[in-house]
């Protein structure tokens, strides 16, 4: 047993020591991007003026302050939080697959938001609960279908894979069903964006992702247990039902708080814990790493999203979508070889 010990521990110092790195290295480029996306807009504002106009003010405070720093924290936070939801779910099914827009709970949450959309005013408080409601009632059908003697996660990325195809289809007839006026504001909304996001769409959205990180820290020590085996898990101690349950109510949230403001941002959620866990060469997929790619990410594609048709700015679905399908063709070349 010491043996052992003896030799694990220093692979663990050298796990510790790279995420350690790639956290301070990924927390750069976040700050980086960060302040070029301040200085992008409809007039470029150098660094200097961006500093000058956080720290004391000035022509282009207002600008910088209500206008593009909103935008950019909201990159920010909303990419970490799909990348969370993104580590919750491949670590509960310990599957790369398993990710909230692959297995229907981005549907779930879409098609919770088109009902309120549709049947209620629309509000911002009617979409973020019907949003998260949404996107609960997807994931306990998915979980309920995929239990058999216990939770396969490979069924219940297959599970997840059928229900996402019928959301898919309910959404598109919720659609055209509804009115021209609220089918092209649901259509828009549908392609996931962040023009127009204000400190008063946002601040709430904040706060509510922060209580589901809360979550995550207090569980995060039981979900890398469970990532090792049910039996391991068990033997320390980890209630897995429990445990299950709470790991689908924060990813849930997490993904949904997002959607409920910014429609469906696809393939972040997908793509941010495996390329963290990549450059952490880690075992499982760590929470850390893979919320700070998702909020590299996603402020990159926004940035690309503003530049690649300026002056008009293109929904950031629309990047993170081609971001994802070039990830698909790396993830199915990576298993090709490893055949």
């Amino acid at each position: 047993m010491s043996t052992l010990t003896l030799r694990a521990g220093p692979v663990m110092v050298e796990v510790e020591r790279r995420t350690a790195v790639v956290t301070s290295a990924l927390v750069a480029v976040a700050a980086a991007l960060a302040l070029l996306g301040l200085c992008q807009g409809q007039d470029w504002a150098s660094p200097a003026e961006v500093l000058t106009a956080l720290t004391r003010g000035g022509e282009s405070a207002f600008v910088i302050r209500e206008w593009r720093l909103p935008r950019v924290a909201a990159a920010l936070v909303f990419g970490a939080s799909l990348g969370l939801a993104g580590a919750v779910f491949q670590n509960l099914t310990r599957n790369a697959l398993g990710s909230p827009d692959v297995i229907g709970l981005d549907a779930g949450a879409y098609t919770g938001a088109l009902v309120a959309i549709t049947v209620l005013n629309g509000t911002a408080g009617q979409l973020a609960a019907g949003s998260v409601a949404g996107g609960l009632l997807a994931a306990a059908v998915i979980y309920v279908l995929s239990l058999d003697s216990g939770l396969s996660g490979l069924r219940l990325i297959v599970v997840g894979i059928a229900v996402n195809a019928m959301l898919t289809a309910l959404n598109s007839w919720i659609v055209l069903r509804a009115e021209i006026d609220v089918a092209l504001a649901a259509t828009g909304w549908s392609a996931g964006s962040l023009n127009g996001v204000d400190w008063a769409e946002v601040r709430l959205p904040f706060a509510v992702i922060g209580l589901f990180v809360l979550l995550l820290v207090v569980i995060s020590h039981a979900m890398h247990q469970a990532a090792l085996g049910d039996q391991v898990a068990r033997t320390t101690g980890v209630r897995l039902g429990r445990l299950r349950l709470l790991m689908v109510l924060a990813g849930v949230g997490c993904t949904a708080t997002v959607t409920a403001i910014a429609g469906p941002v696809v393939f972040i959620a997908l793509a941010a814990p495996q390329i963290g866990r990549r450059l952490a060469r880690a075992a499982g997929v760590p929470l850390v790493p893979a919320a700070l790619t998702g909020g590299v990410l996603l402020l990159a594609a926004d940035l690309v999203a503003q530049v690649l048709l300026a002056p008009v700015a293109l929904p950031v679905g629309v990047v993170t979508t081609a971001i994802g399908g070039c990830y698909l063709i790396w993830l199915l070349g990576m298993e090709v070889k490893r055949r």
